[in-house]
């Protein structure tokens, strides 16, 4: 068990973690870190150190804002810590928590409250990043958005949205993902061959107000600029890493759109997802597919590959 060097850190036992698309990419290469690295940034826990004046005792059940920040650069200055400009991520450019114990700030804690269960608890992470990417449009009840891609992400983000008063249709080619979005609220879903003419009809040839891609890819980005009406808003929440083809530039500016790129959480997005958690508002544990003890990576990691899985969590100890 570390040894905190600061007095306003806590060791934190880590009861449960979750595998990110990160995480795999740092495993095949195709991220680059620095060795040895130990990789994780989903995480549940319990303060097992903690100072006496910390808000968090002994006990509390916590999970830990993954992002570091330095807190004096002019984004952090203007509470945007997630662009911090000398800032990163727990298990790419620092140890994260694949581990039993971890050392944090008190100031990067929040608090789980006990009637979350741990298997629901092991998406409070990823949770925080879609309601940043949420905060970042303008929803309206009664609109149309269409979610692309019915991943987790995906299908968390659908939640939100229709909590936000809005009609949600999935769009996936995965038949499962679209029988449990439907399951989850989606007033429709749609493969994508047939995703324009099930918008045009339940639009009446409008389009929906908000696309969200949510794959990660060029094309599927580019198929949200089209499928999206005039004046609308694309949330572009899927990493996209490298060039191709192009964008429909000139739909961009003829359809007037706004495009938003999201980027991580802030402190406050996951203390908010927390919130939505604890009162039911969310349904995290039918995202989840797997769970696995944390000896069993090598297999939890070749899941996260596979089309039938969702969430994949690890216990630790």
């Amino acid at each position: 068990m570390p040894t905190p060097s600061d007095p306003d850190h806590v060791v934190v036992r880590i009861h449960q973690v979750g595998i990110c698309g990160t995480d795999s990419k740092i495993l095949s290469g195709k991220i680059p870190v620095t060795y040895p690295r130990t990789l994780g940034h989903e995480m549940v826990g319990e303060v097992v150190t903690a100072p006496s004046s910390s808000p968090y005792p002994t006990g509390s059940r916590v999970l830990v804002d993954p992002g570091v920040s330095c807190g004096w650069c002019h984004l952090c200055r203007a509470g945007r810590t997630n662009l911090c400009i000398n800032g990163g991520l727990l298990g790419r450019d620092v140890d994260g928590v694949f581990t039993e114990y971890v050392v944090a700030p008190v100031k990067r804690l929040v608090a789980v409250p006990d009637g979350i269960s741990d298997k629901a608890a092991g998406l409070l992470q990823v949770l925080g990043t879609c309601v940043h990417a949420v905060k970042r449009v303008q929803p309206f009840p009664g609109q149309v958005a269409a979610v692309i891609g019915l991943g987790v992400t995906g299908q968390l983000i659908a939640q939100l949205l229709q909590m936000r008063g809005m009609s949600v249709v999935g769009i996936t080619r995965s038949e499962w993902k679209r029988s449990l979005a439907s399951d989850l609220g989606a007033v429709a879903v749609a493969e994508p061959a047939q995703a324009s003419a099930v918008l045009t009809e339940i639009t009446g040839g409008n389009g929906p107000e908000l696309v969200v891609e949510a794959v990660g890819t060029e094309a599927t980005l580019a198929e949200a600029i089209k499928l999206v009406g005039t004046g609308g808003e694309v949330l572009a929440y899927g990493t996209i890493t490298g060039g191709g083809k192009g964008l429909p530039y000139y739909e961009l500016y003829h359809k007037e759109l706004t495009l938003y790129n999201p980027r991580a959480a802030v402190i406050g997005d996951y203390a908010d997802g927390v919130a939505l958690a604890a009162a039911g508002a969310m349904s995290l544990e039918p995202l989840v597919s797997h769970e696995l003890d944390l000896d069993e990576a090598e297999r939890a990691f070749e899941l996260v590959h596979d089309p039938s899985s969702m969430k994949v969590l690890m216990k630790v100890g």
